[in-house]
């Protein structure tokens, strides 16, 4: 099967991974039927051989002289090393070794080959990294004066655009190393451990001598083939043996995708097939957008989202009031798996102490157990953000799709510290995961070749996106006096813009981007865009004109009013009453049926908007999302409103009117 991808003009290729499940296997020799315990089992063993040969090669090549050599792109004769590791590793010489008495072919080696030259690859930056902070150690690691700030950054390659949150993490594991030794450490590879390689088999590095891919006559199936060992230490070329599996490839998969040889992993028995596959997408592009959609971060509200259109003659206006999507209930069960896993960690310490390495103490088994619990909330913590990165991105892509936007604009807040807003809240700030919202983002959004780009933060919150004078934060519009951070007012008496705060902070952003468009950069390793400043004469174009309100009917009187007769004959219903939920079938309500507002299941029952006034009192206890509460499941816990664009779609079957 070809690997090339046909490409039209203005498509690109675009290389996703997508998860599959092998549940069953034969044995092409044979013809035996392998159920899925006995196929991980196989799978095991050659990844136990691939992952023991890739230690051996880390343990011997973790050094500064290793990782240089690899870092430098060339060989001993000044040949360019090639783009795949094992290649790279077999030009310097760096061979792996079975352990003894097993015999395995040239392409498993490769597999360990590949596995430990990515990790090494990967050393290489935070060598660089840790060797400028050692190189221009602060007087006091805890606070940086803008000079030293200023050293560091010089020191790393390409740190002007680091975020200071890494060289921080950075500082604090060195002050710990000399804490602990009483002297600085001589590099990172003193201050880590050699990685340990993952029981994983990379079958990109093989070729059909090993392991093949196939699409079946049904679209939506493939078949692998590839060989594996038959018993767990094979002593000669018979003991491995073609294996046929089966793989159904989700639906994310396109008919049209070239599949690519996929990465084998083993989790709770099974086999897990990450599925890479290649497709023609439309290019984004750089510059050139009318368009955007601009996102603003929050606490509570995770997103604030709306778009901006660019005119001809240079004026920008927004399209809409935007829409939020608000993640409370989330973020605060998030919060309190925190604070149990932070428990358990405390409580499993305890236990170590008391402990202290004594064989068959009574307090054995409640540490193991606790071990165990800590594992199991760390995953509910990695799949709770998981499913919150996925849906929040895929949110915001729909906004942009619906906005006909061929750009997302989003704040670049890498460097964004939580301090100064009480223990708590710095914490939940620092909890969330807005680096993994951005890469699904930026997953999706390439599917229809819309481009995002990150623009610098400063300032967005804090300017009027009309006039851009610092606006006056309140707490809300109708409590103008108390001082609060959510709602806006602009003071300057000609402009008179106010509305909620991160309203105003998505229309700065995009317009911030369409105006500097043209200073974006795009990042050769990873491909990302990004706007790296602001320029002055720039910026003080990027306000978001106000929209001209569309002109009233003429209601003023021009005759006598007509004459009413004071009893009129009601209007007969249009449709059938409705059955009520109680009484006999098709009986009327007596009176006016009661209009409350239906009881929504747990925490759905929040409506707040952008305009939602304030409701809360001195003396009012602190807001707890009753979703997070109860335990409502993930969807009642994320609430995200619908786009409001300029001209809404009617929607015809919505019929309105008084039943009376």
């Amino acid at each position: 099967m070809s690997r090339r991808l046909p490409l039209g003009e203005g498509e690109t290729a675009r290389t996703a991974c997508a998860r599959g499940l092998l549940r069953s296997a034969v044995v092409e020799r044979t013809g035996e039927v392998l159920s899925a315990a006995m196929l991980a089992e196989r799978v095991g063993w050659a990844a136990d051989l691939v992952s023991r040969m890739a230690a051996g090669l880390l343990a011997e090549h973790w050094n500064a002289a290793g990782v240089e050599a690899l870092a430098a792109g060339v060989d001993v004769e000044g040949r360019g090393l090639p783009s795949q590791a094992w290649m790279a590793l077999r030009r310097l010489g760096w061979t792996a070794v079975p352990p003894e008495g097993v015999r395995v072919n040239d392409r498993v080696v490769r597999m360990a080959q590949e596995q430990a030259g990515r990790l090494l690859r990967s050393a290489a930056w935070r060598a660089d990294v840790t060797g400028g902070v050692i190189a221009t150690w602060p007087a006091d690691p805890v606070r940086r004066t803008p000079e030293e700030w200023d050293a560091v950054r010089e020191a790393v390659p390409d740190g002007k655009h680091l975020p200071s949150g890494v060289i921080r993490s950075r500082t604090r594991q060195i002050a710990a190393f000399a804490g602990k030794h009483g002297r600085m450490p001589a590099d990172v590879f003193e201050l880590e451990a050699a990685p340990q390689a993952a029981r994983m088999l990379l079958l990109s590095a093989c070729d059909s001598q090993q392991a093949t891919i196939v699409r079946t006559d049904d679209p939506g199936r493939a078949l692998l083939r590839l060989q594996l060992p038959t018993r767990p230490d094979p002593r000669s070329y018979a003991d491995w043996a073609w294996v046929a599996c089966p793989i159904t490839l989700p639906p994310t998969v396109p008919p049209g995708a070239v599949l690519h040889l996929p990465t084998l992993r083993i989790h709770a028995g099974r086999v897990h097939a990450d599925l890479a596959h290649s497709h023609a997408v439309p290019t984004a592009r750089r510059t050139g957008h009318t368009t955007a959609l601009g996102v603003d971060w929050g606490l509570n509200t995770l997103l604030s989202a709306g778009a901006v259109r660019l005119h001809d003659n240079g004026t920008i206006t927004a399209l809409g009031g935007g829409a939020q999507f608000r993640a409370a209930g989330v973020l605060a069960k998030q919060h309190r798996l925190r604070r149990e896993s932070e428990y358990l960690h405390a409580k499993t310490d305890h236990y170590q102490c008391l402990i202290n390495d004594a064989d068959g103490h009574r307090l054995s088994g409640r540490h193991a157990v606790l071990a165990e619990e800590i594992r199991h909330v760390s995953a509910r913590r990695s799949n709770l953000n998981d499913a919150l990165a996925w849906s929040a991105a895929r949110w915001t892509v729909d906004q942009a799709i619906a906005a006909g936007a061929s750009v997302i604009y989003v704040e670049d807040l890498r460097s964004m510290e939580a301090c100064g807003m009480g223990r708590t809240l710095n914490t939940r700030l620092s909890q969330q995961v807005r680096g993994q919202i951005v890469d699904r983002m930026r997953h999706l959004a390439a599917e229809t070749g819309i481009a995002v780009v990150t623009v610098p933060a400063r300032g967005t919150s804090r300017h009027c996106p009309r006039c851009l004078v610092p606006l006056r934060h309140r707490k809300a519009p109708d409590r103008p006096t108390t001082p609060g951070w959510k709602w806006a007012t602009c003071p300057n008496s000609d402009c008179g813009w106010q509305g909620d705060r991160d309203t105003g902070a998505w229309q700065r952003i995009a317009a911030r981007g369409l105006t500097h468009q043209t200073k974006t950069v795009v990042d050769r390793a990873s491909g990302t865009m990004a706007i790296r400043s602001v320029v002055d004469t720039l910026e003080a174009t990027a306000v978001v004109e106000p929209t001209t309100p569309p002109a009233r009917r003429d209601r003023s009187k021009t005759g006598p009013t007509r004459r009413r007769t004071p009893r009129p004959a009601p209007r007969r219903r249009r449709a059938p009453s409705p059955t009520g939920p109680c009484g006999p079938a098709g009986k009327r309500p007596e009176g006016h049926a009661p209009q409350g507002r239906t009881r929504l299941p747990r925490a759905a029952h929040r409506h707040q908007g952008v305009t939602t006034i304030s409701t809360s009192t001195p003396t009012t206890r602190r807001h707890r999302p009753r979703g997070a509460a109860l335990g409502a499941g993930f969807h009642l816990h994320a609430h995200a409103t619908p786009p409001q664009w300029a001209e809404p779609t009617p929607n015809p079957t919505v019929r309105t009117g008084s039943l009376s």
